[in-house]
């Protein structure tokens, strides 16, 4: 592995956030991520940048120096990409737009603002349920940009050297026929789910291990949890005693309700990535943006999700786009 500019953010981040505790929160990373992220960088590096105690983070020599030079390289690297941009015309910046996703709610809005502001330009998609894969084609150069899903603070894949920026938070809802008594609640308990069987789409992270871990909390075992589809996910709730986990932005299925679980043991991050050394890097602020756009969009269509976000206002779109390293 080569030094690289994520690596300079994530010392700058580390530095003024005065601890790594703090530093992660701002990085939306979990602690042990970042940590082992740190040690990887002062191996690359060959000593220590940070003295660590319980008052927090102090830069060493090597932290200093580090230090001085990345904050002299990060905003002439800025410059360069917005100097870039100002050179290409605005109205067709790129005459390609290869978007990879996996399942979420975005992809159909952000196809649509590329296509409509960029009519000039050739927009391609690629479906997959495995967030290294996408990752890889981009690293691979054969996707541009990347839509993933990742289960709470887990990270997005690291080892493609990609920039990643969230879009949303979301917490997990459960599929339950219309006409059941739940229905008539703000929010379902996941103990009053014990004895129904569990359907979920296929992925690569850690999502299955933390619905066990959030059963388990709540005083009962899984029974059969089955991977499938989307639209067999929908057949199984529909037929009554399956219940699908989905994400709360789910459109409205016929003779089902997308219901919240009481306390939001599960959680859902949205985010985009791209290669910060390619040319889509220049217009990856613009994609993210719309990217924003299509995730408000889908999430207004669910008025029991609109009605539920008020009172829980960490979820939902990100106002202040948030890297990660």
């Amino acid at each position: 592995m080569k030094l690289e500019l994520r690596h300079l953010r994530v010392v700058c981040a580390i530095a003024d956030a005065g601890s790594l505790s703090k530093a992660s929160s701002l990085l939306g990373l979990a602690q042990p991520a970042l940590t082992a992220q740190l040690h990887r960088i002062e191996g690359l590096l060959g000593g220590k940048l940070f003295e660590r105690d319980h008052k927090g983070a102090r830069p060493t020599v090597l932290g200093e120096l580090v230090l001085e030079r990345a904050r002299v390289l990060l905003p002439a690297f800025s410059r360069l990409q917005e100097d870039a941009l100002r050179l290409v015309d605005d109205d067709v910046p790129t005459d390609r737009f290869r978007v990879g996703a996996v399942n979420g709610p975005m992809l159909g809005g952000l196809v649509h603002r590329l296509t409509e502001s960029h009519p000039g330009a050739h927009v391609s998609t690629h479906a997959s349920w495995s967030n290294d894969e996408l990752a890889k084609s981009v690293a691979q150069g054969r996707l541009d940009y990347v839509l993933v899903g990742v289960c709470g603070d887990a990270p997005p894949p690291t080892e493609y050297g990609l920039t990643w920026q969230v879009i949303a938070l979301d917490p997990v809802f459960v599929l339950v026929p219309e006409d059941h008594p739940f229905t008539l609640r703000e929010e379902v308990e996941l103990a009053e789910l014990k004895e129904m069987q569990w359907a979920v789409v296929p992925g690569d992270g850690c999502f299955g291990d933390c619905f066990v871990a959030a059963c388990s909390r709540a005083g009962f075992t899984p029974r059969t949890m089955y991977e499938v589809d989307i639209n067999s996910c929908i057949d199984l709730a529909q037929a009554g005693d399956t219940v699908a986990l989905c994400q709360p932005t789910f459109r409205r299925a016929p003779g089902l309700v997308a219901m919240p679980i009481a306390g939001s043991p599960l959680r859902w991050r949205h985010l985009i990535g791209w290669d910060p050394e390619s040319p889509a890097a220049a217009f990856g602020p613009q994609v993210l943006r719309y990217a924003g756009e299509a995730y408000r969009e889908t999430a207004e269509r669910n008025p029991r999700y609109t009605a539920w976000l008020p009172s829980h206002p960490e979820y939902g779109a990100v106002r202040h786009h948030v890297a990660v390293p």
